[in-house]
């Protein structure tokens, strides 16, 4: 083999190489800018979707526990053993409703889809109150009340501060008075009843007046 085959083979099998290296570079670099983008894009997306995802499962949440208020407050209305009880049902079910409309509104306005029907474990607690009957049923209502509005109350509270959304966030503002008026109701029934099963609500002497206080808080005085 001459020496000019030789050179021009050398000279081939380098500008072959030297095209490779520069595709392989080339690939690498469109990689790294491609998995660059893509992260970016989906930080971007995780960060945007962040508070959304916050907001949208109050939303959720808000939608379940107002279905379940105005659920539960039409067993109270009609199977309370108290006045008091089937009053504060009464309540639930006309101030939850309100809220309820107001909510699923607001919701179709952004493309949210909210459940319209209690999940198993509502659906649940909503057939083993519906089996119980007069006091019993008073008491596990009354209980069943005082957690949940604790537990509103606080969810409220949250989205009201530190909602992303200013729609949710106002409704949570509006919405946040008549819970806490509610929770100050219930909370008020329940102390009453803990009083008359220990005994202690019959009757109050009441000093100043020299009457006594009977369970439903009215005064008869003695010097009449």
């Amino acid at each position: 083999m001459s020496k000019n085959t030789t050179s021009g083979m050398t000279l081939a099998l380098a500008a072959c190489a030297l095209v490779a290296l520069v595709v392989a570079t080339a690939g690498t670099s469109g990689a790294q800018n491609t998995n660059s983008s893509t992260t970016g894009n989906d930080n971007m997306h995780a960060g945007h979707g962040a508070g959304v995802t916050a907001d949208h499962k109050f939303a959720m949440a808000a939608a379940m526990g107002g279905m379940m208020e105005v659920e539960l407050g039409r067993l109270a209305a009609e199977k309370g053993a108290s006045d008091e009880v089937r009053q504060f049902g009464q309540r639930m079910v006309d101030d939850h409703t309100k809220a309820n409309e107001e909510l699923m509104q607001l919701a179709s306005s952004k493309g949210m889809t909210l459940p319209t029907a209690p999940d198993p474990k509502h659906a649940s607690e909503t057939q083993k109150l519906s089996a119980l009957t007069g006091e019993k049923f008073d008491r596990e209502y009354v209980k069943m009340m005082v957690k949940d509005h604790k537990k509103d109350v606080g969810e409220f509270q949250k989205e009201a501060s530190r909602g992303a959304d200013p729609d949710l966030k106002a409704f949570a503002s509006r919405t946040l008075p008549t819970l806490q008026e509610h929770m100050q109701m219930i909370q008020r029934i329940n102390d009453k009843m803990m009083l008359r099963k220990s005994g202690n609500l019959k009757s109050t002497n009441d000093n100043s007046g020299g009457g006594t206080t009977n369970a439903n808080g009215n005064a008869n005085n003695s010097n009449r």
